[in-house]
């Protein structure tokens, strides 16, 4: 009886979904939705099922599979775990390609699901101006910070499978509980982002947002890359755009490069009233704070506190030096800090709630480079650790201590329970976040270099990159069959 009882849910749940197959959801709400995992752009997974200090110094960690669906450089994925729709579990990855792609790849059996191609005309691509579609995809995330425990620590791919019915004596998943919702539903954060007596509506639509180069703002359906309304408007054409993410149903992008015309700027979407706002300035790129705040850094040396959705600037700090990177948001010892590199790789620590310096470093050791890629971690000491080109800092009250460094600093980087991995040229390694010692490298499994466009995501204990060929890489712990 247990089982027909499981069976009859699935299948109720199965011509649900094939009625309208909008209404599916993934489980948890750590996947990898957005550039830096989260709004404050840390990226730091901060658990994992599988990935640890005890598992990578052990084999069983490596490359998983490879696909090149087109030639266009590709995005950094948007992922998303234990995936519940009409066509039963999935666990996806979501990357945009360059020439105005979308590729959906089902990331457990390393197959394409779907795939879209928005029809338009892309100016002709110079140095400055790449042209096609340069902002990667992204999922609504909500403002609030993270949980520290927060991730699969308990679950994932480790943990049991749980299925879609009901509470006892009420069979299964009832239509109460996918009435219809608006085609562009508020997602409320919860949280400390969450404002007191927002609705809470019980299961909504699961979207994918993209860019296209025609400067259209497209919401897509999980399941099938469709899209319940027209695009909306949002850059002009051809716009060097970056860094989109969907803040508590606002989305934000920055244009730089005066490409296609556009100003180099912060742009806000309210995706509701498609009401768009600007900030201008040389941007470098953004992070948002619990309260939909935006810090944006600029390559005139300042980071400003926007206000969410109008960008009306709050207040500023000048660092008095170019500034070569976005903004990091993390909470220490009760106090929000903002964190961003100098061009000279020294890095600075703000207080948000003045923008006041908190600590700063020395300039780095390897050179000036175009932009650092920061990463920050908390470790089960409490101690909260920020990576800046190849030095890995602690921060100790207002004092930057140096940790330990790397021999070339990476591309890209990200934090997965311990255990940080760095993208460089065509390599991914894996380093003790504690020491910087190397547990694991990628060596001769990549071939072209990692894309300009993309960078690393993590999750259901893999690690995912797109190269600047088309060719979208897996590497992590095979999946028990």
């Amino acid at each position: 009886m247990k089982r027909l009882s499981l069976s009859l849910a699935g299948i109720f749940l199965g011509l649900v979904a094939s009625v309208n197959p909008v209404y599916c959801q993934g489980r948890g709400g750590s996947d990898w939705s957005t550039i830096g995992n989260d709004a404050q752009r840390t990226s730091w997974v901060r658990a994992d099922p599988k990935i640890s200090l005890a598992t990578l110094q052990k084999p069983g960690f490596q490359f998983l599979w490879k696909s090149k669906p087109g030639s266009d450089a590709l995005s950094a994925p948007s992922l998303m775990d234990r995936y519940i729709g009409y066509r039963g579990f999935r666990s996806y990855a979501f990357v945009g390609g360059a020439g105005n792609n979308i590729y959906v790849w089902d990331s457990d059996l390393a197959r394409v699901e779907w795939k879209k191609h928005f029809a338009v005309t892309a100016a002709a691509a110079t140095a400055a101006c790449p042209a096609g579609m340069t902002a990667s995809v992204a999922r609504l995330v909500s403002a609030a910070l993270p949980g520290v425990n927060q991730g699969r620590g308990g679950g994932g791919r480790g943990g049991p499978a749980k299925s879609g019915v009901g509470a006892p004596g009420e069979g299964a998943v009832t239509l109460s509980a996918i009435a219809p919702q608006p085609a562009f539903p508020v997602q409320p954060g919860g949280g400390r982002g969450r404002g007191a007596g927002a609705p809470r509506p019980g299961r909504i639509p699961s979207f994918l947002n993209a860019i296209s180069s025609d400067g259209a703002f497209h919401n897509m359906y999980i399941s099938n890359g469709e899209e319940p309304e027209a695009p909306i408007k949002f850059l002009p054409a051809n716009a060097h755009a970056t860094g989109l993410i969907v803040v508590d149903n606002v989305a934000y992008a920055v244009t730089s490069g005066n490409c296609g015309g556009a100003a180099d700027a912060v742009w806000a979407l309210d995706i509701a009233t498609k009401t768009v706002t600007s900030w201008k300035g040389s941007v470098i790129g953004t992070a948002f704070g619990p309260d939909g705040t935006v810090y944006a850094s600029t390559l005139a040396g300042d980071v400003a506190a926007l206000e969410a959705k109008t960008l009306a600037k709050k207040s500023a700090f000048a660092a008095g030096q170019a500034l070569a990177s976005a903004p990091v948001v993390f909470e220490d010892k009760g106090k929000l800090m903002v964190a961003v590199a100098a061009k000279d790789g020294s890095l600075h620590i703000l207080d948000a709630a003045t923008l006041s310096r908190v600590a700063s470093s020395a300039p780095g050791t390897a050179g000036p480079l175009a932009t650092y890629p920061l990463a920050s971690w908390q470790d089960a000491a409490g101690t909260r650790w920020i990576l800046c080109g190849t030095t890995a800092w602690k921060l100790i009250g207002t004092a930057l201590e140096s940790g330990w460094t790397t021999p070339a600093a990476p591309a890209s980087v990200t934090v997965v329970n311990g255990v940080v991995f760095t993208a460089a040229r065509n390599t991914l390694s894996a380093l003790d976040a504690a020491t910087g010692k190397q547990l694991w490298t990628s060596a001769n499994a990549i071939i072209a270099p990692i894309s300009s466009l993309g960078g690393l995501a993590a999750g259901g204990s893999s690690v995912y990159l797109g190269t600047q060929d088309g060719t979208f890489y897996a590497f992590g712990f095979p999946i028990e069959h």
